[in-house]
């Protein structure tokens, strides 16, 4: 919800709006003109909204009136949260069309930060050279440090950085595919900015989620953070190595994430010692392969 502040004292039951200029962070701006419109209280408006790089039909914003003041002026608020939404699930449409198109398999990789997610897309490139064509799309909030990683495998990899947002929008990913050649991949991994809560609500047109979760976070992490292993077709267990020396209790976690999707595949991986990462590949590959043939 965004305030826009006026100051004009209401009328009963008319607030007069002659131009909203609202600004959204990550999203092309939008100039809305509605010059001498009077908008009564809970009503729509016919608003035209002008992208600054293409016009786009008209929309309806609805226009309250003032109820409070901020800083000696009167506000009123402008309902937008139903417009992004719908702006990004536009682009996860588009993404799942475009690589319907190009028969290639997407794998959304969710995590907490340092959970093992990059060193595990490095494993599963190495495993498949030569077998399937795998590209890279890196989301982080800045640096290039994850795309320079995996730079040196050889394959495609595009660096998104989010700057203050704590997930890939769908339009920024849609723009980054312009810069991987799909004609030449099979499997593409997006590593989502790590995060447990705000990459689960936002689909990114992708064919499988993968949530992944290392022994040294604890076990409670399925019981915190539920959306995202509800909404995950995989979990995996990353960092086994290290349960000798951390308190992680598998049983649990396993327990929890079915509790959350009774359907999740689950994974217990090590990088370091190699354990499970053939099933994990495996089992990627094999979808992969359902879906291009």
């Amino acid at each position: 919800m965004t305030e826009i502040s006026r100051r004009a004292p209401p009328t009963s039951a008319v607030a007069l709006v002659p131009e909203i200029d609202i600004t959204l962070t990550g999203t092309p701006r939008h100039i809305a003109q509605s010059s001498g419109i009077e908008c009564t209280a809970n009503s729509a408006c016919p608003t035209v909204y002008q992208n600054r790089r293409r016009a786009t039909p008209a929309s309806w914003c609805i226009i309250q009136r003032p109820t409070h003041r901020i800083n000696g002026a009167y506000a009123v608020k402008v309902d937008i949260e139903q417009e992004i939404q719908r702006s990004a699930e536009d682009a996860a449409r588009n993404i799942r069309l475009l690589l319907a198109e190009k028969k290639v398999f997407a794998v959304n990789l969710i995590s907490s930060p340092g959970s093992g997610k990059t060193t595990l897309i490095e494993r599963t490139i190495e495993a498949f050279r030569g077998k399937l064509r795998v590209s890279v799309i890196e989301g982080d909030i800045e640096t290039d440090i994850d795309a320079a990683r995996i730079r040196k495998h050889g394959v495609q990899v595009h660096q998104i950085n989010t700057r203050s947002s704590c997930h890939i929008p769908p339009f920024l990913l849609l723009s980054a595919l312009e810069r991987i050649d799909l004609d030449a991949t099979d499997l593409l991994f997006v590593e989502n900015v790590g995060n447990l809560v705000c990459p689960a609500e936002v689909p990114l047109g992708e064919d499988l989620r993968v949530v992944a979760l290392s022994t040294a976070e604890g076990d409670e992490k399925p019981l915190k953070y539920p959306l995202v292993f509800k909404t995950s077709g995989m979990l995996v267990i990353t960092k086994t190595d290290l349960l000798p020396y951390v308190r992680f209790d598998m049983d649990r976690v396993k327990a929890a994430a079915r509790a959350a999707n009774p359907r999740v595949e689950i994974f217990e991986t090590s990088s370091v010692t190699g354990t499970g990462l053939s099933s994990f590949v495996g089992r990627v590959g094999e979808l992969c392969r359902e879906k291009t043939g």
